[in-house]
């Protein structure tokens, strides 16, 4: 446990996402982050002066970990390494999904993730209106796909069956015949996996944009 004279802001905001990350954002008090970084509240208020400052601290540090696109390479694995990336990020800290757009105050880290795709996309050869209609296409995608995942009932693959057959007793009335289609035909098949959706929701969403360039891009 560091004593506050080892404390700096970087530590400070690492220590909130770790008491986020453990029971939600919820959970983050200034009490809650002092007793994780082993220290008195009042030691904190030299680094941080409100609980909002820490949230537009986090969420600069969550955005910082998901890898930027270059505009060098191919604009559509450049958005799709960055989407997979922003996916891997929200499962380790999906506390940050419902964040991530609505500070006011956002960081360094912040606007050069959101600099960094328009730039991808604007190179690509999107116009200026295009872009900003693929960038919100892709977020509202990423987001929505990592908070489904986030809420699902069952932990990877092997938990599947195990959640899905008290349901399936549900649908032997004959009154589902889809939801029993899909769950016998699909989801209750061998190596069934949800997380395999994402990256083929991802690449339909870069075809239909692909499509949408002009044709001497």
């Amino acid at each position: 446990m560091p004593k506050s004279g080892s404390l700096s802001r970087e530590r400070v905001l690492r220590g909130a996402i770790t008491v986020a990350d453990a029971g939600g954002v919820g959970s983050l008090t200034i009490r809650s982050l002092a007793q994780e970084l082993g220290v008195k509240p009042m030691s904190l208020y030299h680094y941080i002066a409100t609980k909002d400052e820490v949230l537009d601290g986090i969420v600069d540090m969550v955005f910082s970990e998901i890898e930027l696109p270059s505009a060098h390479g191919d604009w559509r694995s450049e958005l799709r390494r960055r989407a997979i990336s922003a996916r891997g990020v929200l499962k380790r800290h999906s506390w940050a999904i419902g964040l991530m757009e609505s500070r006011t105050s956002p960081g360094p880290a912040t606007l050069r993730h959101h600099n960094a795709i328009i730039g991808t996309l604007r190179g690509a050869g999107f116009s200026v209106k295009m872009t900003a209609h693929a960038y919100a296409l892709i977020d509202s995608y990423v987001y929505g796909f990592a908070l489904q995942e986030a809420s699902l009932p069952f932990e990877g693959p092997e938990s599947v069956a195990e959640v899905a057959e008290p349901m399936m007793r549900q649908f032997s009335t004959g009154e589902y015949p889809h939801l029993m289609e899909l769950a016998t035909e699909h989801i209750l098949q061998p190596g069934y996996n949800f997380g395999d959706e994402f990256e083929i929701g991802l690449n339909m969403i870069l075809d239909a944009l692909t499509r949408s360039l002009p044709e001497n891009h």
